[in-house]
């Protein structure tokens, strides 16, 4: 008898995320395990557990899934799990706080994208605000984009001590500079707009970050990108479904038309991008280790130009 395909689901929160476990078991997963409540502490003897009780081959079709909503804890809980490994016995690993790592991923990916085809440039040395930074998918979100060359500015709504601290905490935890700027009141979201080149809105759902009125601040403007799905839009002028559409009245100051990504276009390269790492998990036979990095290679290349036919 074949031994079963096993995703053991590892959760600091009360509850796992009922998205995840969909997924998983989309992914061919035939067990899926969830334990909540899960400290940074208890990883390494979960992990364990998991590893001695197969052999090597049988580890092969074992995995563990790190989710939570915080990004930060989520990479220190990924860590603890690699370290906890005794080689050959070795399981696939992947983390995706509240799907924070690949939404991030394909968010970023997204603009990039639409900063190649509409603007024929990429992320480097671009000016990029995060509204809504001190989120989950707001600090991967600035990893990513500090990761490919920006200049990444983190806002948060509550000011500019919460912007600093979470820019501080979220860079020294991933290897990057990020500035933080205060988001606290209409007049510091129109100072940061004016500075910037790409604009990137992880706020709450059913929160409008930027309105029509802030948004004409933003003369150097070339992509803006929204996560939220729950009306209002988080940026005015960006409709769910759009996919590096011109958002309409706005042009910058150097002549380019600003391109808008709504929440609907980006979540449709998570789904795959979360959806593929999974199978890859599942089918790669080999430990796997899969993390925001992954998730963003991925999502580049869901979004890479097609060769001509």
């Amino acid at each position: 008898m074949e031994r079963p395909y096993i995703l053991h689901l590892f959760t600091p929160g009360s509850q796992m995320s009922p998205f995840d476990v969909n997924m998983a078991a989309d992914a061919g997963y035939q067990v899926i395990a969830p334990y909540t409540g899960i400290t940074v502490e208890g990883v390494a003897a979960l992990t364990q557990d998991a590893i001695f009780s197969r052999s090597p081959k049988g580890l092969a079709r074992t995995a563990i899934f790190i989710g939570g909503r915080d990004a930060l804890l989520a990479a220190d809980m990924l860590e603890r799990a690699q370290k906890a490994m005794v080689p050959p016995f070795q399981v696939a690993l992947m983390a995706d706080p509240s799907g924070a790592y690949t939404t991030a991923a394909a968010m970023v990916a997204s603009v990039e994208a639409a900063l190649r085809d509409h603007h024929g440039s990429t992320l480097a040395g671009q000016r990029v605000v995060v509204l809504g930074g001190t989120g989950p998918v707001g600090r991967i979100a600035c990893v990513l984009a500090a990761l490919a060359g920006a200049s990444v500015a983190l806002s948060s709504r509550t000011g500019i001590d919460a912007a600093e601290a979470a820019a501080r905490a979220t860079g020294e935890r991933f290897g990057v500079t990020l500035e933080g700027v205060s988001g606290g009141d209409s007049a510091a979201v129109r100072s940061s707009l004016a500075s910037a080149d790409v604009l990137l809105s992880c706020a709450a759902a059913g929160v409008q970050a930027v309105s029509a009125a802030d948004l004409q601040q933003a003369t150097r403007l070339k992509v803006a990108a929204d996560v939220n799905a729950v009306p209002p839009a988080g940026i005015a002028g960006v409709g769910v479904m759009d996919n590096a559409q011109p958002i309409e009245g706005l042009q910058n100051s150097q002549g380019f038309v600003a391109r808008g990504i709504g929440a609907l276009a980006i979540g449709n390269v998570k789904y795959q991008t979360q959806q593929q790492l999974l199978r890859r998990m599942h089918e790669a036979g080999s430990p796997q280790l899969l993390s925001y990095r992954e998730a963003f290679e991925l999502a580049r290349e869901l979004l890479a130009p097609k060769p001509a036919a």
